[in-house]
């Protein structure tokens, strides 16, 4: 399934990763279109995340990872720390004030990669931005 991505002023295509990580996906088509905020990260590095608190998307650990690349979106289901969707736009070691983390990479963005790092600078310098998920139809 293709989605676009609004964050901030930017658009970007994407995909789900439904092979990968097929009951993420499943459980974030359900709450789709999606919108949140978008705030700096603070452990992990370059990235940008929506905190969102105790909300239960239902899942556990699939294609989890501690360090995405620039484009790949996580969903970490809670546990530790608070559930939260983090966008990586350069360098993640994910992590929390309880230490190393790890997320179900679920989403890559294969359009205007270029522009993750201004949608990070754009929020670490101007604060929280919106975010909408949205499926493609075609």
């Amino acid at each position: 399934m293709k989605l676009k991505i609004t964050a901030g002023p930017f658009i970007f295509d994407a995909v789900l990763e439904t092979a990968r990580a097929p009951k993420t996906c499943e459980a974030f088509i359900k709450q789709m279109p999606f919108d949140g905020k978008i705030v700096h990260v603070r452990w992990s590095g370059e990235g940008v995340w929506i905190p969102l608190g105790d909300h239960d998307f239902g899942v556990g650990y699939e294609n989890h990872t501690s360090h995405p690349a620039p484009g790949h979106i996580i969903l970490y289901p809670g546990g530790i720390s608070e559930t939260e969707i983090l966008l990586a736009y350069g360098g993640v070691d994910f992590s929390s004030k309880m230490g190393q983390l790890a997320g179900n990479h679920f989403i890559t963005i294969t359009s205007n990669l270029d522009q993750l790092a201004e949608i990070g600078r754009l929020t670490l310098w101007e604060g929280a931005q919106s975010i909408r998920f949205e499926a493609v139809t075609i």
